[in-house]
């Protein structure tokens, strides 16, 4: 009984959505807990800031690991999927401060105990939007594990590790030039800092020397420094200036006498030759400032204003400053000249704001013994990259790393056990009742009054590099249960942005806490970009809102649109249309179910469509094979694009035009039940893509039992021997269904008149299973395997068969028009024929190429021979 009543015409992604995802939660489908039973397969997410909403970029990310989760837990693997969020300490605490800004409260009027209590409910307020975004998604995860870094388990994790660190001496605490970010006020990383290219001016300011005898002229791009000068050097081999060295000037507007001394640093080619030493500020000018032991004089406080130090200026924006000072300079005589020159300017990643060197008392990790381990795990490809190519770059870095700034002049974030004494020193403990304890061996009479702890926090990444141990409380013990099992994790899917922010550290953890690698595979996502390759952000304004496509195109349209042109480690151009193409693919789908589950069924007919059926279950195997090589390279998007070729092309365009019933008529039940289970799998194939379309259909195709779902059924896999000579025949098949229907369009022809069919070859037997469905498909009333002789016949040829329909053209039919046509193609064909003649003929060429890459030419070489022939004799008929 047909059932095409009771399912509408159209899928409603919407609803399918809410109605689905509720069920899986329900059902605990996402769930997992160690099971002896089964082969773990693990994955933890990148964690996303709390104060991120779902962006393009996340999208994609989360897309593919729940690709990889589904196929992996139809697979029948026991399938842990950690998620989690990170906090995120400039982000978060910029958010809180602007936000008790805006209530007209200044975070330095706050206590620390203040101030993170209005941090932790800004949190608890915003901090999970993300996650329940991505369930928008369709993402399985288990949410039941869902972490923080810094709830409290994994904030005792970070302590652990730093007193770890400090005591095995891979911590230590001292004055280094560091990457400062005025806005966020800390200190940052150097992976931290991107650096653009930026306008900006050269200006020429002449220094006058103190014997009176004129001026040394230097070239700046920062003015507004000379304040922090304490020395001019010029390169001891330029003669130009050999004759100042040893002598003195002065620094303009502020008088202060500085030396002029020579170091071979100094570029002779850049600007006038003289360089202004400003060694507070710059980390090459520190390194010249140690080598002669110049003064170094800090003028920049910690939000980008001038301090004290200097003298002019004081307490305005650097900026501001550099505006001024130069109008000053030229008012009183000392700016020569400006010009128009770039510069590479460092950007904090978080903030945003121009990055300054300074000096700063900062605590370090020292990375050049810890990383040794890290590296030859990639080296060895122990742990393996995705695409490989980042393998050289992950090298390069790792060899020269550098060691690593871990503390942060923040509030938000795990505090540094680090606790100062009365005298100065300090001791690192885990609490404050154990570092008293430290400090009572040096004074007895010590009390936990008397230690303070340090003020700074630590880098986020310090908590994020112990993620994959973490989350399953491999600290807090290191042989609990969940940790034996699920660890370690086989699949991280990241950008390759964070490729040493994260990748990297979280590698040299694993091997340094758990004497192993944190997972297997590392698949290195692109960038999400517009059309006109800039990166997608809210403040160009060129990304749309996820949540926003999700509603228009459904979760498996944009699911399936992202991962179209998406392959491993190359940039993602994205288009709307994408998606639109996903959700025409939701649709192409849903109309096959519909058209299969209207038919009639008659069990008394005989079993027809032997053929097609053999067919499809051959290029379905071929096809599961080739979907299942690829997961295996992490090629996913050549995966879906292999299981979208089956579906729409194979599936729906060929095989239901071979087997539909006629209107009117029934399917036999061998038919029948042969597409349904064919259905069935591909729902099953496509259902890691399209969750939530698959499981709609699933549980309608056949009855099931409350409980049951798509999610957990078993992933198809291939069976018996590829019939290749079955699937070679059947492309000719339908390569001649095409052309005669192309012949017919180029006629004028009525697909409705039928037409008769001669086939010359040398294998007529090779055709005997296709006649049926060729006579079906392009409307043919008879085929002959004998050549026709005469005029009026149109032909073309496949491969070494040619084929001939006679015909009539029709009234006025535009016979001069086909000449041209076919004139044309004939020429074309000359030229790609005489294009692959020079290639086989280059001797270079046939030496290199692969065995299959010659023969594919060689094949080429062969059909362009046969269809110059098939088209001349098109011509000579249309002559004749």
């Amino acid at each position: 009984m047909s059932e095409l009543n009771l399912l509408p015409k159209t899928f409603s992604p919407a609803e399918a959505e809410q109605k689905w995802y509720a069920y899986w939660l329900a059902n605990d489908f996402f769930a997992a807990k160690p099971n002896t039973e089964k082969i773990p397969y693990t994955v933890v997410i990148p964690p996303p800031n709390v104060t991120g909403v779902l962006h393009m970029g996340h999208m994609l990310n989360n897309t593919i690991q729940d690709v990889l989760i589904r196929r992996k837990r139809m697979q029948g693997f026991e399938c842990c999927w950690v998620p989690g969020t990170d906090h995120a300490s400039i982000a978060t605490e910029a958010k809180v401060v602007a936000l008790l800004k805006e209530k007209g409260i200044e975070k330095k009027s706050l206590t620390r105990e203040a101030f993170l209590e209005h941090a932790w409910d800004w949190k608890e307020k915003y901090g999970g939007i993300i996650l329940e975004q991505l369930k928008k998604l369709g993402c399985s995860a288990d949410w039941a594990r869902t972490r923080f870094t810094m709830e409290p388990k994994l904030t005792d994790a970070v302590i652990k590790v730093f007193v770890d660190l400090y005591n095995k001496g891979h911590i230590y605490r001292g004055i280094r030039m560091v990457n400062w970010d005025p806005a966020g006020r800390t200190a940052l990383s150097d992976e931290e800092v991107l650096h653009k290219e930026a306008q900006s001016k050269l200006y020429y300011i002449n220094y006058p020397l103190t014997d009176g005898s004129g001026h040394i002229t230097i070239a700046t791009t920062r003015p507004e420094t000379i304040m922090a000068d304490s020395a001019v050097a010029v390169n001891p081999n330029d003669t130009r200036y050999t004759h100042l060295v040893g002598k003195k000037c002065t620094i303009p507007l502020l008088g202060r006498e500085i030396p002029i001394i020579a170091d071979s640093y100094v570029s002779f080619d850049f600007g006038t030759g003289c360089l202004k030493v400003t060694p507070a500020h710059d980390i090459n000018d520190y390194e010249l400032g140690v080598r002669h032991r110049l003064p170094v004089i800090d003028i920049l406080a910690d939000d980008g204003t001038l301090n004290e130090k200097a003298v002019l200026y004081v307490g305005q924006d650097r900026f501001a400053v550099r505006k001024q000072i130069v109008k000053d300079l030229a008012a009183a005589g000392f700016l020569e000249k400006e010009e128009d020159t770039k510069s590479n300017l460092g950007y904090s990643e978080r903030t945003g704001a121009v990055i300054e060197p300074k000096l700063s008392l900062q605590w370090f990790l020292k990375m050049e013994d810890l990383s040794k381990p890290a590296l030859e795990a990639v080296m060895s490809d122990e742990i393996q990259l995705h695409p490989a190519r980042f393998k050289n770059l992950y090298r390069v870095w790792m060899e020269n790393v550098r060691d690593w700034c871990i503390s942060r002049q923040l509030w938000w974030g795990q505090q540094i056990p680090a606790f100062y004494l009365p005298n100065g020193a300090f001791v690192v403990a885990e609490t404050a009742e154990k570092a008293l304890v430290l400090a009572q061996a040096e004074n007895p009479d010590y009390t936990l009054a008397d230690l303070k702890q340090d003020d700074d926090v630590l880098d986020t990444w310090f908590s994020s590099w112990l993620w994959p141990i973490s989350v399953f409380d491999g600290f807090e013990n290191p042989e609990n249960e969940d940790i034996k099992y699920f660890y370690p994790t086989d699949d991280l899917v990241t950008a390759p942005e964070i490729l040493f922010f994260w990748v990297a550290r979280m590698i040299i953890a694993g091997y340094e806490y758990r004497g192993e690698r944190p997972f297997k595979n590392v698949y290195l996502t692109g960038i999400v970009r517009d059309k006109q390759g800039r990166k997608m952000s809210k403040s160009l304004g060129n990304s749309p809102d996820p949540l926003d496509l999700i509603a228009k195109y459904g979760a498996d349209g944009v699911r399936t649109g992202m991962l179209f042109s998406s392959p491993a480690g190359n940039d993602l151009p994205f288009d709307e249309k994408l998606c639109e193409q996903g959700r025409n693919f939701s649709n192409k789908i849903w109309n096959a179910f519909r058209l299969i589950q209207g038919w009639q069924v008659d069990d008394a007919l005989p079993a027809a469509n032997h053929s097609a059926v053999r067919w499809f279950e051959a290029r379905l195997n071929a096809s599961l094979t080739e979907i299942e090589e690829h997961f295996e390279k992490f090629r996913i998007s050549d995966a879906l694009l292999t299981m979208y070729k089956l579906i729409w092309d194979d599936f729906c365009a060929w095989y239901l035009e071979m087997v539909k019933p006629a209107f009117g008529q029934s399917a036999d039940s061998f038919t029948y039940n042969a597409t349904r289970d064919f259905f069935e799998k591909l729902m099953l194939i496509a259902h890691p893509y399209m969750p939530f379309i698959t499981e709609e259909i699933w549980q309608n195709l056949r009855q099931r039992k409350d409980g049951d779902s798509i999610c957990v059924a078993a992933r198809p896999v291939a069976e018996g021997t590829q019939n290749e000579a079955m699937l070679k025949q059947a492309e000719l098949a339908f390569e001649a269904v095409a052309q005669i229907r192309n012949l017919r369009n180029g006629m004028g022809m009525s697909p409705k008149n039928a037409l008769s069919l001669y086939i010359k070859t040398a294998d007529a037997a090779a055709w005997a299973d296709w006649t049926e469905t060729m006579s079906k498909l392009a409307n043919l009333e008879s085929i002959s395997f004998a050549e026709l002789p005469g005029a009026n016949t149109r032909s073309f040829a496949l491969k070494a068969d040619t084929f001939f329909i006679p015909v009539a053209a029709p009234a006025g039919a535009d016979a001069e028009k086909e000449l041209a046509e076919i004139e044309k193609e004939l020429e074309y064909t000359r030229g790609f024929l005489d294009s692959v003649n020079k290639k086989l003929a280059n001797e270079k060429f046939t030496a290199n190429a692969k065995p299959e890459v010659l023969e594919r030419e060689r094949a080429k070489l062969a059909d362009a021979e046969s269809k110059i022939k098939t088209l001349e004799s098109a011509l000579a008929n249309l002559k004749a």
